[in-house]
């Protein structure tokens, strides 16, 4: 079975309980979209806790978020082809996967078929500024680069805009929940350019499910999930 759930940020205590409510198996795969938690203390603390997740039953199948880096960015990480398209894991933790954005990964769907699944990572922090005084874990990558944008453009017009499922950290802006939006936080100085282009290239896909997580909430609107503690089947 594949599985869907929101961000996690290193906290994996319920994913454990899932696994075993669920009586998973490693042949099983947990889709986090983004700010799983795992790239963000530093090799020796990250490791401890890839190494509890290790032994979980189930594969674990990350979408890059804001609050992490960058697993192409880290000398550890090597690509592989898995489910058709390209993975970043570690030798040390097979079992512990990143998407590369732009990848579209072929998935079994609860109803038995294949889905075509095309993943875009990141977004912008708007607690940026608090981060980067305190010295508290902010990268510059943390959104999609011109290269990634060009990418997926490329991909998805190879596919003549076509393709299953969407799997996105954020959303595309028009999709928003403002009601989650945190007091204090000026809205006007939050860098919005990744939704804005998601807005356009939701305006062109012809897909049937978007899921995404970040805004820690969980909403359905139209064809898009937004996710957090909750799960689904893809």
């Amino acid at each position: 079975m594949v599985y869907l759930t929101g961000d996690t940020h290193g906290a994996f205590r319920r994913i454990e309980d899932f696994c075993i409510s669920q009586d998973t198996t490693k042949d099983d795969i947990l889709i986090i979209l983004g700010d799983a938690g795992f790239n963000f203390d530093g090799y020796y603390y990250d490791s401890k806790k890839k190494a509890r997740v290790q032994e979980l039953p189930i594969t674990i199948f990350c979408i890059h978020g804001n609050h992490e880096m960058r697993p192409e960015s880290l000398e550890y990480y090597k690509e592989i082809d898995w489910h058709g398209g390209v993975v970043y894991v570690e030798e040390e933790f097979p079992n512990i996967l990143f998407a590369k954005d732009g990848e579209v990964y072929d998935f079994e769907s609860k109803d038995g078929g294949i889905k075509k699944a095309i993943s875009i990572g990141g977004a912008y922090s708007v607690d940026k500024q608090y981060r980067i005084l305190n010295n508290w874990g902010w990268w510059a990558d943390e959104q999609p680069s011109k290269e990634i944008k060009q990418r997926v453009e490329a991909v998805l017009a190879k596919r003549n805009w076509e393709v299953d499922v969407v799997l996105t950290h954020t959303v595309p802006e028009k999709y928003i929940p403002v009601e989650t939006f945190i007091s204090g936080i000026d809205q006007s100085k939050v860098d919005r350019t990744t939704e804005k282009w998601l807005d356009k290239i939701e305006e062109k896909l012809d897909y049937h499910k978007w899921y995404a997580g970040h805004f820690h909430c969980c909403k359905k609107v139209d064809k898009l999930q937004l996710m957090f503690e909750d799960y689904d089947l893809l």
